[in-house]
């Protein structure tokens, strides 16, 4: 079979990844063409376009760089023509992938939605046309079943979050590695995978440093971006260090973590280290979002457990002393650290109860192509 993948981001390159190991063991002639990264080209998709080449993060960044998301749309459409694939295999990344969706139903390819954008959170009027668009919708958040089932009558399916298994095998397989070697317990700062997040979060992280000089905080870089682009940001700094492509091993040794709001925050709480999420957006960007998004929370972890598990920081609240304030609690208070390993404990549970879901996932897709094609 032929399988066109698209990922737009760090994560999707992950889960992409994961899928495509999957696929082409239960397929070994796959022939599969992708966007995405690093780990999907290595997983043994033919890379189109790399998804540092795609992030644009917020409604004024995007504006600013329409034309080359454009050019991007119809570059992707006239290379799925070509390939003409099987099925069409769409990972997260709505505002890119709802667009070929709409494209490809259009001309007739059988389209697959992995990791459903999160339109319980905002702009639900989406989901009439991935209704209409969508053919098979696998979802990794155990409450979206029932949302989209009781709020839209869809029948989607489930199959696990990713992350569970994935950061099983690494923490079975783990061995500490000497660039984290430090006689200073450890924080990790985890600030995101997109120069314009990281240039607004990371320096607030850093000056936390000065306020806690018995311990080793070590920055998590983001694959794609040069040391030149970290080093005048770090530079100021004694105890502050860096790693590249080693963000679990990091999260492995942390006492805690400061954490951009997104996926990493799940992470962080599946290596069960303590941490305090972080937002902070363009002043525009942040308020049109904050109309249109119908959340109490920012974070995964909290959204999943449906309370409050993990301190959140948003916009103006995410200064350098309400992170002092709040890496305190988290280091000092020994109530707090078991609360959180309870919750951490349960939410594990949660995401463990679909099972493999890059396997399921992959099983799924096989199973329903062929139930569609017979």
């Amino acid at each position: 079979m032929k399988y066109y993948i698209i990922a737009g981001e760090a994560s999707g390159d992950l889960h992409g990844s994961n899928l495509i190991k999957h696929i082409c063991l239960r397929d070994p002639k796959a022939n599969i063409r992708c966007w995405g990264g690093d780990l999907m080209e290595q997983a043994g998709g033919i890379l189109v376009r790399h998804y540092r080449d795609l992030a644009f993060m917020g409604f004024t960044e995007v504006v600013k760089n329409l034309r080359t998301i454009l050019a991007n749309i119809k570059h992707c459409k006239a290379d799925i023509a070509y390939f003409e694939p099987d099925v069409l295999i769409l990972i997260d990344y709505p505002g890119f992938n709802l667009r070929i969706a709409e494209w490809a139903k259009t001309m007739g390819l059988k389209v697959v939605y992995y990791i459903s954008p999160q339109v319980w959170a905002w702009k639900a009027n989406r989901v009439k046309k991935m209704k209409r668009n969508i053919d098979k919708m696998l979802v990794i958040l155990p409450f979206e079943k029932d949302y989209f089932k009781t709020v839209w009558d869809w029948e989607v399916e489930y199959v696990g979050h990713p992350l569970v298994d994935v950061i099983q095998t690494f923490k079975s397989n783990y061995t500490p590695k000497s660039t984290l070697a430090a006689q200073k317990p450890i924080v990790a700062l985890l600030p995101g995978s997109r120069k314009q997040e990281i240039l607004v979060k990371l320096p607030i992280m850093l000056a936390v440093s000065n306020a806690f000089p018995t311990y080793q905080f070590v920055v998590a870089k983001a694959p794609g971006l040069d040391d030149a682009f970290y080093a005048p940001l770090l530079a100021p700094y004694k105890n502050v260090a860096a790693v590249d492509n080693s963000t679990y091993g990091l999260l492995m040794e942390a006492k805690a973590a400061l954490v951009t709001s997104g996926t990493a925050t799940l992470e962080t709480a599946l290596f069960g280290v303590p941490e305090v999420v972080c937002y902070k957006g363009g002043a525009i960007s942040y308020a049109i979002g904050k109309r249109l998004v119908k959340i109490e929370y920012i974070s995964l972890v909290n959204l999943i457990m449906d309370k409050l598990v993990v301190k959140e920081l948003i916009q103006s609240e995410l200064t350098t002393d309400n992170l002092i304030e709040s890496l305190k609690a988290l280091l000092d208070n020994p109530e707090k650290q078991a609360q959180l390993k309870n919750d951490y404990t349960t939410l594990h549970q949660v995401l463990a109860a679909g099972g493999n879901a890059s396997a399921k996932a992959a099983e799924s897709i096989l199973r329903w192509y062929g139930q569609v094609t017979m």
